[in-house]
């Protein structure tokens, strides 16, 4: 996975799993901004900004133009708070003492590479080892909306069709339909719309050093899947149901 996050000229930071952080509480806060014009269009914004969050005190960064510092210094400034009081800028560091919280590290994608990455605070506080841009964390449903982004964009460029069989894009696993309760095929309209009446809400994840299944021994829940199979539980677009598996698929 690292070699290809770097031949997409993603970093290891991009994928964010924290190793040690002992008793802490991992708050994940993720905000894309899209912007569609019409249904025969969708333009991408720019810029994607992942944070995941998990105590406070700022370590040493690397530096980057002045133009990009400037805009790391809005990011750190200039939170947004739920109920507006007053016009007294709300600072990350601020944030970070006031919900407890041990580190974060910041990403922000524009036009499809990382323009910068900084973590804030520690990965672990006991001794004081510092978050950096290269600081691993669990992404978990993070990856949700990056993969929609994805497919959105492979839709954009004619590449995937929303509304085909989801069978017609899959070679080394087909889904199987005779466990539908319906006639209905899903698309990946429905998946990404959490519409496709699938199976797994989520999944518990593998500590380190623990064996990983393959996406296939997933999908299947064979060993060493520590969930069950992606099968159908009702008709697709029947209503919405999360599923992180339909997402797998």
């Amino acid at each position: 996975m690292e070699k290809e996050c770097e031949e997409r000229m993603l970093p290891k930071s991009f994928f964010f799993p924290l190793r040690s952080v002992p008793r802490s509480f991992l708050l994940v806060i993720f905000v894309s901004l899209l912007q569609m014009f019409n249904m025969q269009s969708i333009k991408l914004f720019p810029v994607l900004l992942l944070l995941t969050f998990s105590h406070a005190c700022f370590s040493q960064q690397p530096t980057y133009s002045a133009a990009v510092e400037e805009r790391i210094k809005k990011v750190e400034r200039s939170l947004g708070e739920a109920v507006k009081t007053d016009d007294k800028p709300i600072l990350l560091q601020d944030r970070m003492k006031q919900y407890g919280i041990p580190g974060l590290s910041i990403a922000v994608i524009k036009d499809y590479k990382i323009e910068w990455a900084r973590g804030y605070g520690y990965a672990d506080k006991e001794t004081a080892r510092p978050v950096t841009s290269e600081t691993l964390f669990q992404a978990a449903s993070i990856s949700k909306s990056i993969n929609a982004v994805g497919v959105l964009r492979l839709v954009q460029q004619n590449k995937l069709d929303l509304d085909k069989d989801i069978n017609t894009y899959l070679t080394s696993w087909k889904f199987p339909y005779d466990s539908i309760k319906g006639k209905k095929i899903i698309t990946l309209r429905h998946i990404l719309s959490h519409t496709a009446g699938l199976t797994v809400h989520g999944f518990r994840g593998y500590a380190p050093g623990e064996k990983l299944p393959t996406v296939i021994q997933i999908l299947n829940g064979e060993a060493p899947a520590n969930s069950e199979p992606v099968r159908s539980m009702f008709d697709a677009g029947t209503r919405v149901e999360y599923s992180g598996g339909g997402i797998t698929i």
